[in-house]
C-alpha cells in the first residue's frame, strides 16, 4: 500500500507528464490509494502545496545543485520539490523526517543527490538571496511566472499585484451555498457543528457557508441541502434580480452552480435553460439538480455565439459566464498560473460574440449579466464597456446583496474580498 508521499509523488509526475488536471489525477489516485483520512490530507496538501510554490522551489534547487536544472531528471526534481516544499512551508514536519522520506522515494542513484540539496537548504537557506529585479523578486517570492506579474503590475500595481499573489497562494475555504428550498444557513451549520464540523457564514454571501472539509463527508451533502459555489459566484446570482415564474437563460452553465443559484431565487418557481457547447457536461448539471430537488432546470447543448431563434426577446435574465483565462481561480486550480497569456489573446473576441449573442434573448427591462473568473481587463472591463458604447439599448445598473451596494462593472479580487477573483457586469434593457 502506498504512503501518502509517494502517491503525492505519482499525481505529481502524471500532472507533469500528461498535463492533467491537478484536482482530477488526485482524485483518481486517492481512490485506489487505501490511505487514511489524515494521509488523504497529506497527500493533497503536497500535489497543490508544491504545483502552488514550483517556481519558487526551483529556485531554491538551481541555487543548491550543482547539476543544471534541465539535467536533474523529472521524478527526482518531483522528489526534490516536496522535500523542500516541508522543510520551507510545512512546520509539523520534522526536518529530519522530509529528508528522510524523500530519500528513500529516490532512485538508489539519485538518493545521495537529494540527501546532499535537502541537507545543503538546512544549512544554507539563510545565505541564499532573492533576484535583485523586483518583477523576478516578486515571481520567486508568490511562485507567479513573469509575464503574469509584468501583466498584474500593469494593471493593479506592485503592491496591489504582490497583495493579490499572496492571497491566490493560500489554501481557501470550501464555499457552500444553502439550499433555501430545503434548509436554513443557520440550520445547515447547526448540522454540521452536531458532527465536529466548524463552519462560519461566508461574509460575502448572505446565503454562503465556509467549511475546511471534502464536500462529499459532509452531513446533507446526499440530501441536496447545499451545492459548491464560490461567494463570488453566488453574488453574481444575486446580480440577475431573478424572481418567482421568470425565463432565465444560461448561456455557458457548466457545472451548473449558477443556474442552481438562480432556481434559489426563483424559489423553485419558473423555467431555466442551462445550455453548454459539450453534451457532456449537460449530464452533471442534470444529476446535481436531480440531488437538490431542482425540477425547473432543463438543458440544452449549443454554442453560445449562435441565435437560439425560441428564446429571441423572451428572456427575463440571461447570464453570459464566459470561458476565461481563470486566473482568479489560481487558488483553486494553482496550476493554471502557468498557462501563456499568450493563451488568452483569443479569448475577449469570443467573450464579445457571446455577449452580443446573448443580448437577442433578453426582453425589454430584462437583465443581462457578463462574468468571468479572471483578472485580466482585456477580458473583463474592456468588454462590458465596449458592450455599453456599442449597445445603448442597455443601461450599465448597479445591485446590491447582502447590504453591499455594487457598482454597475465589479471586479472582486482575492486580497480584499475574500473569494475568487471574479467580475461582474449587469445591464438592463429599455
Amino acid at each position: 500500500m502506498r504512503d501518502a508521499r509517494k502517491t503525492a509523488l505519482t499525481v505529481l509526475s502524471r500532472c507533469e507528464r500528461d498535463g492533467g488536471y491537478s484536482n482530477l489525477v488526485l482524485d483518481r489516485e486517492l481512490e485506489k490509494s487505501e490511505l487514511s483520512a489524515l494521509d488523504r490530507a497529506l497527500t493533497a496538501h503536497l500535489v497543490f502545496g508544491v504545483i502552488s510554490r514550483r517556481i519558487t522551489l526551483d529556485y531554491y534547487i538551481s541555487k543548491l545543485s550543482a547539476v543544471a536544472s534541465s539535467k536533474i531528471e523529472p521524478q527526482v526534481k518531483n522528489i526534490l520539490r516536496m522535500g523542500l516544499y516541508q522543510l520551507i512551508y510545512m512546520d509539523r514536519i520534522p526536518p529530519h523526517a522530509a529528508v528522510d522520506r524523500s530519500v528513500s522515494l529516490a532512485p538508489r542513484r539519485a538518493a545521495g543527490f537529494v540527501n546532499a540539496l535537502l541537507r545543503g537548504y538546512m544549512r544554507r537557506s539563510g545565505e541564499i538571496t532573492l533576484p535583485d529585479d523586483p518583477v523576478e523578486k516578486m515571481s520567486v517570492e508568490q511562485s507567479m511566472p513573469i509575464e503574469l506579474c509584468e501583466r498584474l503590475i500593469g494593471e493593479y500595481g506592485y503592491d496591489r499585484a504582490e497583495s493579490i499573489f499572496a492571497a491566490l497562494n493560500k489554501t481557501p475555504p470550501l464555499t457552500l451555498r444553502v439550499n433555501t428550498v430545503k434548509t436554513t444557513r443557520d440550520g445547515l451549520i447547526a448540522r454540521f457543528a452536531e458532527k465536529g464540523i466548524e463552519a462560519r457564514p461566508s461574509a460575502l454571501s448572505e446565503n454562503g457557508i465556509e467549511v475546511n472539509a471534502a464536500v462529499t463527508t459532509l452531513p446533507g451533502f446526499a440530501e441536496g441541502e447545499f451545492f459548491v459555489q464560490d461567494a463570488a459566484s453566488q453574488l453574481c446570482c444575486s446580480a440577475l434580480g431573478l424572481g418567482e415564474g421568470d425565463l432565465f437563460l444560461d448561456c455557458c452553465s457548466a457545472p451548473g452552480s449558477k443556474s442552481f443559484g438562480a432556481a434559489m431565487h426563483m424559489s423553485g418557481r419558473g423555467r431555466i435553460v442551462s445550455c453548454d457547447l459539450h453534451e457532456n457536461k449537460l449530464s452533471l448539471i442534470r444529476s446535481s439538480a436531480e440531488r437538490l430537488g431542482i425540477d425547473i432546470i432543463e438543458t440544452r447543448a449549443a454554442d453560445a455565439r449562435q441565435p437560439i431563434d425560441e428564446f429571441v426577446g423572451k428572456c427575463d435574465a440571461v447570464l453570459c459566464d464566459v470561458p476565461c483565462s481563470g486566473y482568479g481561480v489560481i487558488a483553486k486550480k494553482p496550476e493554471i498560473r502557468f498557462k501563456p497569456l499568450s493563451d488568452a489573446e483569443r479569448l475577449p473576441e469570443i467573450q464579445y460574440a457571446i455577449l452580443e449573442n446573448a443580448a437577442r434573448y433578453v426582453k425589454d427591462g430584462g437583465v443581462l449579466v457578463y462574468s468571468t473568473c479572471t483578472l485580466l481587463s482585456a477580458e473583463n472591463g474592456e468588454i462590458a464597456s465596449r458592450f455599453a458604447k456599442s449597445h445603448p439599448e442597455f443601461t450599465p445598473e448597479g445591485f446590491s446583496h447582502a447590504g453591499r451596494e455594487f457598482s454597475p462593472q465589479t471586479q472582486l479580487l482575492p486580497d480584499s474580498d475574500g473569494c475568487d477573483g471574479f467580475f461582474i457586469a449587469k445591464f438592463r434593457k429599455g
